[in-house]
């Protein structure tokens, strides 16, 4: 029986949950590294899921994947953005368990939390932590955790056929992978049930006027989109642009004093780079500045 949201949009489901067919191959399992992509260009880490013909569904290997790059995107000085996109029609139709390790023994209680924060939740807070900025190119459909990998992202750019879908209330289940806690913050409590109770799709026009979506493009453009903007984040100050994400995302979890100490203490760390220096004394000298990412 499937685990909540780790089950995601599975392909062999798609006629129950709505979305389009996935097809029967896409039963087949890839080597890991054929199926998420990934290429540095220009400071930018490129990571793309490629199971076009399971919707992107994504695999246990394939999570595990993508943890390890953003992982290394942050440690990495030479990235300095990151693009998350997927090839075909789907971004990510939610969770394939099929690639999973099997269980060693019959469910006990406490199996599923413990297989949800090893999860789900590691994925989401993987895009939440990544020291890096993370765009977003939502290509297709996105489910379950499909949606919440995109949610999760600091940018979040649609190609106009998108679609979002908080598709667990239509097999009866909890929504996971941080769906409850990004939803509410990005389009308050109201909207966030409205979106979970019903299971509706959103499209990529309506996820952009609720706030979910930065800009919707035409989906022959949506790559372009995406290099213009990670290209202007890689040429930005890169550590100021951590910081400024790590108090942007903490803004609605403490009270203003905390906050406030958040603020003072970031200000302190980036006063010590060299991008925060170079734009001062660009500013001085009226001149643009030329920043490299320490």
């Amino acid at each position: 029986m499937p685990v909540s949201g780790e089950a995601g949009a599975r392909p062999d489901e798609h006629a129950r949950t709505g979305l389009p067919d996935a097809g029967p191959e896409a039963a087949e399992v890839a080597p890991r590294d054929a199926t998420v992509l990934h290429s540095l260009d220009g400071g930018v880490s490129w990571i793309t899921l490629n199971r076009p013909e399971a919707m992107n569904a994504v695999t246990w290997d394939q999570r595990e994947r993508i943890i390890a790059l953003l992982a290394d995107a942050s440690a990495d000085p030479g990235v300095r953005a990151v693009v998350l996109t997927a090839t075909g029609r789907g971004f990510c139709a939610g969770a394939d368990l099929r690639g999973a390790p099997a269980p060693a023994r019959e469910r006990v209680p406490g199996d599923v939390a413990r297989t949800i924060r090893l999860g789900a939740q590691r994925l989401i807070a993987a895009v939440l932590d990544c020291e890096k900025p993370v765009i977003a190119a939502v290509n297709g459909t996105a489910a379950g955790i499909g949606a919440h990998l995109a949610f999760a992202c600091d940018l979040v750019l649609a190609a106009d056929t998108a679609t979002f879908i908080e598709v667990f209330v239509r097999r009866g289940l909890v929504p996971d992978g941080g769906g409850a806690y990004l939803l509410p913050r990005l389009v308050g409590p109201q909207r966030a049930k409205e979106l979970m109770f019903f299971g509706d799709a959103l499209t990529a026009a309506d996820a952009e006027r609720l706030g979910l979506v930065n800009r919707t493009v035409p989906g022959g453009k949506l790559e372009a989109l995406a290099k213009e903007w990670a290209g202007r984040l890689a040429a930005g100050p890169t550590r100021a642009l951590a910081l400024t994400k790590q108090l942007v995302n903490a803004s609605l979890d403490g009270d203003r004093a905390t906050a406030f100490a958040a603020e003072a203490a970031a200000q302190e760390i980036n006063m010590t780079t060299r991008d925060a220096n170079e734009g001062v004394a660009s500013f001085v000298e009226r001149r643009s500045p030329e920043y490299r990412g320490y």
